[in-house]
């Protein structure tokens, strides 16, 4: 009986992810409010934008089924995902914790990373922390917070590329992949080595990781990776030949969306499918993807560089404005080479609204790279507010059977 009902729940989980896309919806949707869209719908080879939007229905048991809306979207039409990636890397870490809790690694151990290849660097301490120290729970707030560089390329170091990579994979996210460091031109032979690291708890070594090295390629069948007419190069001197974005990480948004699904919904999964990751893993990744680094001590932020809606942008663009109470973002942004995206998680506790909106656009009019010169403030985040109040206020009118209940979402911000 036990073993029926186990398969029986395995089925019903899996029709509740296979609903089938609808990709009218939102052209339409989109169409209807030209004086929010009509600029970025008009050049849709310019702005690149694909949109995900499902909509969230409870059962009488609060149990979610799915409903997928789609623009444009092409997982092989390629966009540089940017810090998109680190939402991976702090869930593979903390499955990586696990796995090795035998030998007394958690992720409060203190994480010291050594140098074994050129260009590689060492992390002894960790000012930002409350006791100095690094560890993995840091990096994670880090990451979470402020989208912090350093710290995703030390998870990336622990992780190891080849594992990062067969985890993409093994959680079915098959049209993504992540290879390089970020913001320290990370490529080619350097990227596939990785730092030997050791961890403490107190004085004692827990866990000795030797440098690793990983020689596979990802291929992917990717279109768009040579863009615009020009490039700067390392001495800021003009190349007048196309960007070419081969050999980089690659995020596609239907991954980036399946991604957040299974972490705000394991059990709308099927058992094998879920993350390894343990109640406290929840609680620390929950309350740092919806905390506003305003409210965090440790690491403490200036709040003129980190406003409260610094990384919020599918709903409040990259406006310095005081947040809704009412409503938490759980997501990750990416902004780089002129493209911005967002993968959120959306709830408003007072109306009972929940929803996950995923997106990516682009704006480069100059065709250059490397320059600095992108559209962001008149272009791209413009767009990512008014497609998020867009969603939320269609989420405002549609009604529900079920109203959700949220509590499981209401973190403790003091921890």
């Amino acid at each position: 009986m036990r073993r029926i009902l186990i398969v029986t729940f395995s089925l019903i989980s899996l029709s509740v992810m296979a609903q089938k896309t609808d990709t009218v919806f939102l052209k339409k949707l989109m169409e209807s409010k030209p004086e929010l869209f009509s600029a970025v719908l008009h050049h849709p080879d310019q702005n690149q934008i694909q949109i995900l939007y499902t909509q969230v229905n409870r059962d009488a048991k609060n149990k979610p089924t799915f409903k997928t809306f789609s623009y444009n979207l092409d997982p092989h039409h390629y966009f540089y995902p940017a810090s998109t990636v680190k939402l991976a890397a702090v869930i593979f870490a903390l499955e990586k914790v696990n796995r090795l809790k035998n030998t007394g690694l958690t992720a409060k151990s203190t994480m010291i990373t050594d140098s074994a290849y050129k260009g590689q660097t060492k992390v002894l301490t960790d000012t930002s922390a409350k006791n100095g120290l690094p560890s993995i729970e840091h990096y994670v707030k880090k990451i979470l917070l402020t989208s912090d560089n350093d710290a995703f390329n030390r998870l990336f170091e622990f992780i190891g590329r080849a594992e990062i990579n067969e985890k993409l994979k093994a959680n079915g996210l098959y049209d993504s992949r992540i290879l390089n460091r970020l913001a320290i031109g990370d490529a080619g032979e350097s990227a596939k080595h990785t730092n030997p690291i050791k961890f403490y708890n107190g004085e004692q070594l827990v866990y000795d990781q030797a440098a690793q090295y990983d020689s596979k390629e990802y291929e992917l069948k990717l279109s768009n990776l040579v863009m615009g007419t020009g490039y700067m190069d390392s001495t800021n001197k003009l190349v007048n030949k196309p960007f070419s974005l081969a050999g980089k990480n690659a995020f596609a948004i239907n991954d980036q969306q399946k991604l957040m699904q299974k972490l705000i919904f394991p059990d709308a999964f099927p058992v094998k499918e879920r993350f390894n990751l343990t109640k406290e893993d929840y609680k620390l990744i929950y309350t740092y993807m919806s905390k506003y680094p305003t409210e965090s001590d440790f690491p403490k932020y200036d709040p003129k560089e980190f406003w409260t809606t610094y990384a919020k942008m599918l709903y409040y663009g990259r406006e310095q404005v005081t947040p809704d109470p009412n409503i938490r973002i759980f997501n990750k942004y990416g902004d780089s080479y002129g493209y911005i995206i967002d993968n959120s998680y959306f709830v408003d506790f007072k109306n009972g609204i929940e929803y996950f909106l995923t997106a990516v656009v682009h704006s480069n009019e100059d065709g250059i790279f490397n320059d600095n010169k992108y559209e962001y403030e008149t272009v791209c985040f413009p767009f990512m507010k008014n497609l998020g109040i867009t969603i939320y206020e269609l989420e405002l009118k549609r009604a529900k059977k079920h109203k959700p209940d949220l509590s499981k979402f209401k973190m403790d911000y003091t921890y």
